[in-house]
């Protein structure tokens, strides 16, 4: 198996990916900005707004999203010591790391005229804001201990710490009384939010997600050319 870990073959497929990812990206966000400021309607109580969550909620998802692959991949990779797998999550922490920034600064913008105030220590406002330093000291981890085999324990324990904090923003809202109100979209049951609002939030989610993988493929790649200069013939 260890073929496909090749940084050569690897490299041969994710250097050519960021074009038709971007190009994907731009469709998605041109449509999704498109239906979010223009078709989509405003709300009756938070008028226009609201338009703020089209941007606010894909950027908690994705961050929240990230963090979940980066502890899942450090896990597996630290059990079965497969090196790349932390390659890969060394290279989505960025992307992660933004998106939460994302959430926090039109978390606070949004909740100005909606509160009344540009930040509340909320339950999901502190908690967010928690996991944006997860994020910098993985990161920061990478940084210190990158040259070292350490590194793969370190940044597993950080961010097996880190995602217990990640039910406690889903599930914030219920547990404790909070300005956010509960969850408008559910998988597993009927969503509250309207097709309207619905549908453009999926689309810009969906660029979000498109953008994070060409942040992630542009480190990656850059990774996978350090391999390569230091003339490692496998991950």
């Amino acid at each position: 198996m260890f073929k496909y870990f090749e940084p050569n073959k690897i490299f041969s497929i994710t250097s050519k990916a960021p074009k038709y990812v971007f190009l994907l990206f731009i469709i998605f966000f041109s449509i999704g900005l498109t239906e979010a400021l223009v078709f989509s309607p405003e709300d009756y109580k938070q008028s226009h707004s609201v338009r703020i969550m089209y941007v606010h909620v894909p950027a908690a998802w994705i961050c929240l999203g990230i963090f979940s692959t980066i502890t899942f991949l450090s896990l597996v990779g630290y059990i079965f010591k497969i090196r790349n797998f932390f390659l890969i999550s060394k290279s989505l922490a960025p992307s992660g790391f933004v998106f939460n920034i994302i959430a926090l600064v039109t978390g606070s913008i949004w909740g100005k005229p909606t509160w009344g105030t540009w930040w509340a220590w909320d339950a999901r406002i502190t908690s967010m804001l928690i996991l944006s330093l997860f994020y910098i000291i993985y990161l920061i981890a990478w940084r210190i201990y990158d040259k070292n085999d350490k590194v793969f324990k370190i940044t597993s324990v950080i961010s097996i710490l880190g995602i217990i904090n990640v039910p406690i923003i889903k599930y914030s809202v219920d547990w404790w009384n909070t300005l956010h109100q509960p969850a408008s979209v559910s998988i597993l049951s009927k969503s509250s939010i309207h097709s309207s609002m619905l549908y453009p939030l999926l689309i810009m989610t969906a660029s979000f997600a498109l953008f994070s993988l060409l942040i992630f493929l542009m480190k990656y790649n850059t990774e996978l050319i350090k391999i390569k200069n230091k003339g490692l013939d496998r991950l």
